[in-house]
């Protein structure tokens, strides 16, 4: 059983860090409000760790689930702890999952947010290059380009 004890502890640790991941996100947003890229920058450094131990936590997790039978192929760990019935430990697995898929919201907005900032720099670098209100054309990502985009606005 010491297997389940420690998968306890990961989770446990998991849903203080996804907590924590909350906070960082939500002032990301702000921060995105009010353009303050420096704290941004800092931001983005603690996210990038915090989300280096967040994986390695999943890693281990899924070692352990493995070493108490659950096979990766045979659907959800959550249905693996269920049928294997440790409702205590099922309660902390769904409390991860809670608070991860609030993360993923937090960061889904986060993600507009950075888009419509790109996309009305986009159409305020058209206006400074002349080129508003001229064909624009879609490039790989989906992203779109004006025509005359291979203007050079200054080189060093």
């Amino acid at each position: 059983m010491a297997a389940i004890d420690e998968l306890k502890e990961l989770l446990a640790g998991d849903i203080r860090q996804l907590d924590i991941l909350a906070d960082i996100l939500n002032q990301e947003k702000t921060c995105l409000s009010n353009s303050d890229v420096r704290k941004l920058d800092s931001l983005t450094s603690e996210k990038n760790t915090l989300l280096e131990q967040i994986r390695e936590s999943a890693k281990r997790k899924i070692r352990l689930l493995v070493a108490m039978g659950f096979r990766p192929d045979s659907g959800e760990p959550s249905r693996f702890i269920r049928s294997a019935g440790l409702p205590d430990l099922l309660a902390l697995w769904e409390e991860a999952d809670r608070r991860l898929r609030n993360c993923q919201e937090v960061n889904q907005i986060n993600g507009r947010v950075i888009s419509h900032m790109q996309k009305r720099l986009s159409r305020l670098t058209d206006i400074f290059r002349g080129v508003s209100g001229h064909q624009k054309l879609y490039g790989a990502q989906g992203e779109q380009k004006a025509v005359s985009h291979s203007t050079i606005l200054a080189s060093a």
